[in-house]
């Protein structure tokens, strides 16, 4: 599996971003996560989605301000940010697994594949 993130860029505190990732192939039960890595700090998680169930999860740090969705026709999953703020900034990855218990879903480390990472700075 191959995944392909784009949609990183400038953008001044308060605004919005959609970043994309779209998979060469994800079928069944596979969860597609968003995880960023800031200056110096280590990665952490933001969000997933089961492509089967539908069901989000996200960190609290960007609960109420970041949706995830998913479009199975296109193997798309999108990651909208609003009311973005400067430590919002990082580099942003998506990635993705196959199966995996559900209490697992915010480790890095419990993901298969990984896409290339996209930059988003927010200027404040």
């Amino acid at each position: 599996v191959q995944l392909q993130a784009s949609g990183g860029g400038l953008v001044q505190a308060g605004g919005s971003l959609r970043l994309s990732c779209v998979a060469s192939e994800l079928t069944g039960t596979w969860t597609t996560g968003w995880f960023r890595q800031g200056p110096g700090k280590e990665r952490e998680f933001v969000a997933a989605v089961r492509r089967s169930y539908g069901t989000t999860h996200f960190a609290d740090s960007v609960k109420g301000r970041f949706t995830i969705s998913r479009d199975n026709t296109k193997n798309t999953v999108y990651l909208q940010m609003t009311s973005l703020k400067p430590e919002d900034t990082a580099v942003y990855y998506c990635a993705a697994r196959q199966r995996g218990i559900l209490s697992t879903l915010r480790d890095d480390a419990m993901y298969e594949y990984w896409g290339q990472g996209t930059l988003v700075t927010v200027s404040s």
